[in-house]
């Protein structure tokens, strides 16, 4: 039996995670990037990156197709990086080839002093 630590684990074992500042470093170069806000309705009421598109974990499978092309550079985050890995890897599961988790989350983008609106 495994517990969550495990499937976390596991799920960013199998993805690329980046940090919070470099996904700022590839904003600041003017790099192309689909930022999905993966969290729940309240949390993003309390916070989001600048342009990030929200779709809520639950509904990622079902929405995400209409909203981000599968050929974009996503950076997919949550409130800390647990969430987002396991988005991350469905997004590879469902032909998604570039792309990345944010570890540390929302949380970790504004201690590195990222905008939030």
């Amino acid at each position: 039996m495994k517990t969550a630590a495990d499937l976390i684990a596991e799920a960013k074992s199998r993805i690329t995670e980046v940090t919070p500042q470099q996904v700022m470093d590839s904003q600041r170069r003017g790099e192309p990037l689909a930022l999905l806000d993966v969290r729940e309705p309240q949390e993003v009421n309390l916070g989001r990156i600048p342009g990030a598109v929200h779709i809520p974990r639950g509904q990622l499978e079902t929405s995400v197709e209409a909203r981000i092309p599968r050929d974009a550079h996503v950076i997919v985050y949550c409130a800390s990086g647990n969430r987002s890995a396991f988005a991350a890897d469905t997004l590879q599961t469902m032909g998604y080839k570039n792309v990345a988790s944010m570890s540390g989350g929302i949380r970790g983008w504004m201690e590195a002093g990222g905008d939030v609106e």
